[in-house]
């Protein structure tokens, strides 16, 4: 047997509730876009608003992925330190 720790993998309920939980924020965000009761033009800037919020939140998240996956298991670190 090997006692080496390997790679942690997220199960697959785990990733189809990470993808349902974001397919109803989306819908439910632009279902109270659509219905909102303003110009066409304030809906669309909400919507253009909610979009740059999505990628930038997931190149957030893979920043920090990527910066956590470089660094070795023996020097834990919080997401903001400065290195």
């Amino acid at each position: 047997m090997s006692d080496t720790p390997g790679k942690p993998q997220n199960t697959a309920a785990f990733y189809g509730q990470a993808v349902a939980s974001f397919a109803v924020a989306m819908a439910a965000t632009a279902i109270g876009i659509y219905q909102l009761s303003a110009d066409a033009w304030v809906r669309g800037f909400l919507a253009i608003a909610v979009l740059y919020l999505v990628t930038s939140s997931f190149t957030l998240a893979k920043v920090i992925r990527d910066r956590q996956e470089g660094t070795t298991s023996t020097s834990p670190y919080t997401p903001f330190e400065k290195h």
